[in-house]
């Protein structure tokens, strides 16, 4: 039987051969569900003794001589039967499964990250875990224009072939998710920081359950795990894991989008990043990628051509370009055209456009309500309003 590697020689454990069956799984639910023992302390376990079952055979004594005692001393109390039974009945259900690095279906592009789980919560399609994917991230706070780029270059790249894989935030993550559903393949993974039987956030519970039925989500968390801000740092290393390479929208310096573009580049894998407006906060994480070696992309298909190479072209050899939304081409009276003039294509506050166009607030305002419901302007928070 095979065995995962020891620490000291690779962190990347390789798969086992063995299939679980089902007290073998509740025994890698025990392994890790044990409180105060980590993923690196489960691998290590991994690879000194073999599969789950071998370790809580193993003396207290030996368990001590690979972890120390204070762990050993947790592997040795009881199980928690009530959370392991919960689990099995989870996996049993219809469209549920618990993957363990002993089963096939583990997706392989984890075993070559530094810190796969041992053990993954999927509800939905597995095959979308063969399938070559790319991740796209960006802020929660997006733009209309923001959502609408993530939308359409996530509906063009899945009709391409990839697999959309994001966090289930909003936002960005969501317009992402949305654009993948919006193709007929419906290609989408939806790494999330809590249990894979919750959904975070709320707003996005429709959503989750669309992606649960044609797509797949995925936790390493165990079941009934609330958000913990700490989650999420953890769920990108698994977004960019299961990825070509990571696409950032829009991100603010400092964002979480980052870490996982970072953790891309760590893992030698491709970075994209659409450039936006100088003004705008939301720009500037893209905007350093981009000075840090990140590709600027306009299109689906420059990201096409940088993933070829690495396929073996399974992809089209073009696949249509991300569009602009569209609208009328008809943009109304004189005041009406001078208002999308002094508007620009930036975020722009209410007295600044009044300030251009040489109008009252008052007047302002019922021009931008009209504009508003036809589709042509967005209104961002703070009072701020920006041409689509």
């Amino acid at each position: 039987m095979a065995r995962l590697p020891s620490a000291t020689a690779s962190a990347n454990p390789e798969p086992l051969t063995a299939d679980a069956d089902l007290s073998d799984l509740a025994a890698w639910l025990r392994l890790t569900l044990v409180p105060g023992i980590g993923p690196a302390q489960q691998r290590k376990l991994l690879s000194a003794f073999g599969l789950p079952r071998q370790i809580f055979d193993a003396s207290r004594s030996s368990l001590a001589s690979v972890v120390g005692s204070e762990a050993a001393d947790l592997l040795s109390a009881s199980p928690d039967q009530a959370a392991i039974d919960t689990a099995l009945a989870w996996s049993s259900e219809d469209g549920n499964h618990i993957l363990t690095l002993a089963d096939a279906a583990y997706p392989r592009a984890l075993l070559d990250i530094t810190d796969p789980p041992p053990l993954l919560y999927a509800k939905g399609n597995l095959d979308l875990l063969d399938r070559p994917a790319l991740a796209i991230v960006g802020a929660r706070s997006a733009t209309p224009q923001g959502e609408e780029n993530a939308h359409a270059f996530a509906r063009h790249l899945c009709s391409a072939g990839l697999t959309i894989v994001s966090g289930l935030a909003l936002g960005i993550d969501a317009a992402a998710h949305r654009g993948a559903l919006a193709d007929e393949s419906a290609a989408t993974i939806a790494v999330i920081g809590t249990g894979a039987d919750r959904i975070y956030p709320a707003r996005n519970a429709s959503l989750a359950r669309e992606i649960a039925a044609r797509g797949l989500i995925l936790s390493e968390f165990p079941l009934g795990s609330a958000a913990q801000r700490h989650h999420f740092p953890r769920r990108n290393r698994l977004i960019a894991g299961l990825s070509l390479g990571v696409l950032v929208v829009e991100a603010a310096v400092g964002s979480g989008s980052l870490i996982t573009a970072r953790l891309a580049t760590e893992d030698g894998l491709e970075v994209f990043a659409i450039p936006g407006s100088i003004h705008s906060p939301l720009s500037r994480g893209c905007h350093r990628l981009i000075r840090d070696g990140a590709k600027l992309v306009e299109t689906a298909e420059d990201i096409l051509e940088e993933l070829r190479p690495r396929l073996g072209s399974p992809l089209p050899a073009s696949a249509p370009a991300a569009p602009s939304p569209t609208h009328s081409t008809n943009e109304g009276d004189e005041p009406t055209k001078r208002l999308l003039s002094a508007l620009g294509h930036d975020p722009v506050d209410i007295d600044t456009l009044a300030l251009r166009c040489g109008l009252t607030v008052d007047s302002l305002y019922a021009m931008l309500l009209a504009m508003e419901l036809d589709g042509r302007i967005a209104r961002l928070p703070g009072n701020r309003f920006q041409r689509l």
